[in-house]
């Protein structure tokens, strides 16, 4: 992805795989103009505009519709509305976080958008809370920002309370939806647009089982993958099903390396798995310290914001001292903001904390790195349009180009909700819905492999020990050989290597297992390649930054033979160099090796 490159072409032939989820064939269709997947704040955005422009929209999600990503964002969102900022600032302090690798012209459209996408948001219904005696938008302070530019609700529940504004907007508005649905796979048309998705109902809603919607526009806002880890952020439903199905389509898939692992989550034991408590980026920017055990503030001296620092120097931080230490997590201490400002400004990680029998009003929290957010997803332009005709993409599942090699705090609601404005925008622009009306679909592609429910565990155990935030040449060749070793005993009924009497049936638990296995085979592809530390994106044996050679990103895609294609990109500004640096083959390779 260029920083001022032109847009993807919306007519360019898809790269179509002719693969998909084995599972049943739709026994129940609905037809519409516009098909969005997830209910997060870019997904419910997008369909909200898209409804009032007359597009016929169906959203499809994967829990209920308050049960996304969003609704765990403590933080806030940030934008320049405060005295003394500027779009330009904000710009600044993105283009600083996100090392060299952001699309400037996608960060100045966040930027420069992001304030009256705010309002709008507002008028839509969600309050922020205010400053004292005063009707103006009170504004803290995350890592990463010279200014105070973070809009917060009830103190930690920002994304609760965006989600609640949407989604009683989306209600009012009657837009249909269908809750507890897994989406599978995208259909095309003969022409290989864009036609629809198939998805399976988990029984609770208003379908039952495997159906389709049709529909010439299709919207990833899927979410994150954090699940591919054994410790995360991210909620159960968060297992990378918007990448893997955008790649089965034939759509390219960038920066997948960059996972940006939030250095103060709470430390549950060696043992925890799934889902894990998140400490807020606003406590320490409230004034909260990184402490070790013995009490010494060890970000003091490493950066001039100390524990304000953007998240990846704050998580290695963490982890150098914890290994000098013999330890594998350090403490947040926050006991001097007292009981009445816990209760009043964090009041639900006040409760998460009591209720694992810590209390941080009166001892420090142990706290380490748990994957938090995905910088990568599926690449698009500045009116979110992936390489596939009719298929967007916003939110997490996106990368637009805007987080670069890590995300600036709080920027990720406000990336939801421009482009999710601006993909809703370039659907409503284009012809009207009858041009579409009758073409008939692609023939079915082939099966794909399904993976065993219990292979989550160990996909998760072999990315986070191979792929977590150390990594290095010989953790990620070990890491895409155990992959390799999955994909292979998943084979296919009378393929070589198949497993007589153990493939698995068609299901909710064996789909989100292989799109797991698909998800973690493109990261660690990309980050073997990426022979150097910069950004979320930490090698061992590479410790340096290279801009000579790696200000570059790659672009991935999947062909008909499930083996993988890495292209690379340079930043604009930087000369394209002439010979690649060839990297020591791994035992597998995992840029050449079929995925799942």
């Amino acid at each position: 992805m260029t920083a001022t490159g032109p847009g993807i072409d919306p007519g360019a032939a898809p790269g179509t795989t002719g693969i998909r989820l084995t599972a049943p064939a739709p026994g129940w269709s609905i037809d519409a103009d516009v098909v969005v997947v997830g209910s997060g704040v870019a997904g419910l955005t997008a369909a909200l505009r898209c409804a009032a422009a007359g597009r016929r929209t169906v959203v499809v999600t994967k829990a209920r519709l308050d049960d996304g990503s969003t609704r765990w964002a403590q933080g806030g969102i940030a934008a320049a509305l405060g005295d003394g900022d500027s779009p330009e600032q904000h710009l600044d302090d993105t283009l600083v976080a996100g090392a060299g690798l952001c699309d400037e012209a996608a960060v100045r459209t966040l930027v420069t958008e992001g304030p009256d996408a705010v309002h709008r948001l507002i008028r839509s219904g969600a309050r922020f809370d205010t400053a004292p005696g005063s009707d103006d938008i009170a504004l803290t302070r995350e890592g990463g920002h010279h200014r105070s530019r973070i809009a917060h609700a009830g103190g930690d529940a920002t994304g609760a309370e965006i989600t609640r504004a949407l989604v009683e907007a989306v209600r009012a508005a009657g837009l249909r939806t269908i809750e507890h649905a897994l989406v599978l796979d995208l259909l095309t048309d003969a022409e290989g647009r864009t036609s629809g998705v198939t998805l399976h109902v988990m029984g609770e809603g208003q379908h039952d089982g495997v159906g389709a919607v049709h529909a010439p526009a299709v919207v990833l806002a899927t979410g994150g993958m954090g699940q591919v880890f054994s410790a995360t952020t991210n909620p159960a439903v968060s297992t990378g099903d918007g990448v893997a199905l955008a790649l089965r389509a034939g759509a390219e898939i960038s920066d997948l390396e960059f996972v940006q692992f939030h250095p103060t989550v709470l430390y549950l034991g060696p043992e925890a798995e799934g889902q894990q408590p998140l400490i807020s980026e606003a406590v320490r920017g409230e004034g909260a310290h990184l402490v070790d055990a013995d009490g010494v503030r060890f970000m003091v001296g490493q950066h001039e914001l100390a524990e304000l620092a953007p998240r990846d120097i704050v998580a290695k931080a963490i982890m150098r001292r914890a290994h000098e230490q013999a330890t594998d997590h350090m403490y947040l201490d926050a006991r001097h903001f007292g009981a009445e400002m816990w209760e009043q400004r964090f009041p639900t990680i006040l409760a998460a904390c009591r209720a694992h029998g810590i209390d941080p009003v009166t001892e420090p929290i142990p706290v380490a790195p748990a994957a938090h957010y995905a910088s990568g997803g599926v690449r698009t332009d500045l009116h979110g349009r992936t390489t596939v005709p009719g298929l967007y993409a916003c939110g997490e599942v996106a990368c637009t180009g805007v987080h670069g090699a890590n995300r600036l705090a709080s920027n990720s609601l406000l990336e939801g909700l421009v482009f999710a404005e601006r993909i809703a925008a370039d659907i409503v622009e284009r012809p009207a819905p009858e041009a579409y009306a009758g073409t008939p679909a692609a023939p079915p592609p082939a099966a794909l492999r399904l993976l065993a429910p219990e292979t989550r565990t160990e996909v998760q155990r072999i990315m986070t020990a191979g792929a977590g935030v150390l990594r290095s040449a010989r953790s990620l060749a070990r890491a895409a050989a155990e992959l390799d070793r999955i994909h292979r005993e998943a084979a296919l009924p009378g393929e070589a290597g198949h497993a007589v009497g153990k493939a698995p049936e068609p299901g909710v638990d064996t789909w989100e297992a292989t799109n797991l296995l698909c998800v973690a085979r493109v990261l660690v592809a990309a980050a073997y390649r990426r022979e150097e530390t910069r950004g979320c994106h930490w090698r061992e044996d590479h410790p340096d930054r290279d801009d000579a050679f790696w200000r570059r990103h790659f672009r991935i895609t999947l062909d008909a033979d499930r083996a993988l294609t890495v292209h690379t990109t340079d930043t604009a500004g930087f000369p394209a160099t002439t010979q690649e640096p060839q990297p020591a083959t791994p035992t597998t390779s995992p840029d050449t090796e079929p995925t799942p």
